[in-house]
């Protein structure tokens, strides 16, 4: 089932990739975006996982970024991590953590991409080197991005129409920034 804004964040506690706690009710100073991938080898994840990374210096300030995966921790260094990621990352192969945001599966989304984001599969394959390995999980996975302010609240609750959707960088951006005023001016 899907989640909405102004919910309360459905609240978890797993262990990241370098062995640390991630518990979401652990109190942040800034928003955070739980971002939802595919596996470790899908070039359009790994595609957005280089934007998020290219964008570090700009979002670092506005935004805590947290990162899943359907991969094992094995898998995810194999592919995600021959970059340099300078985010917390959560392997779930379980599932647990899509099941609890309610993260869909879409053969038609998985169809789509390859239909309208065909050149952002070419930049990720050809251009980046994301080239497609094993599959843990489901294919048909479409990501979701879930960005939540320091009480727990959902602000922004965005499922991709595809494989290859996210929420666009400039709203992620101004979501830092508006919470970023609301500190301002209560202070």
């Amino acid at each position: 089932m899907r989640l909405n804004e102004n919910e309360t964040a459905p609240t978890f506690k797993t262990i990241d990739m370098s062995g640390q706690t991630f518990d979401l009710e652990t109190p942040r100073e800034k928003p955070l975006l739980i971002a939802f991938f595919r596996y470790a080898s899908c070039p359009l994840c790994n595609l957005r996982v280089h934007e998020l990374i290219e964008n570090y210096e700009r979002l670092k300030d506005k935004i805590e970024i947290v990162l899943i995966f359907q991969s094992p921790k094995e898998k995810i260094e194999q592919y995600v991590g021959k970059q340099d990621i300078p985010y917390r990352v959560l392997p779930n192969p379980s599932k647990t953590l899509y099941h609890l945001y309610g993260v869909e599966n879409s053969w038609l989304g998985f169809a789509k991409a390859w239909t309208v984001k065909i050149k952002q599969v070419f930049v990720a394959v050809l251009q980046n080197r994301y080239l497609p390995g094993s599959v843990e999980g489901e294919i048909h996975r479409i990501p979701a991005d879930f960005v939540i302010d320091r009480d727990n609240m959902i602000l922004k609750a965005f499922y991709g129409k595809d494989i290859g959707d996210h929420l666009p960088l400039e709203e992620l951006e101004a979501y830092g920034r508006k919470l970023d005023k609301n500190v301002i001016l209560t202070s």
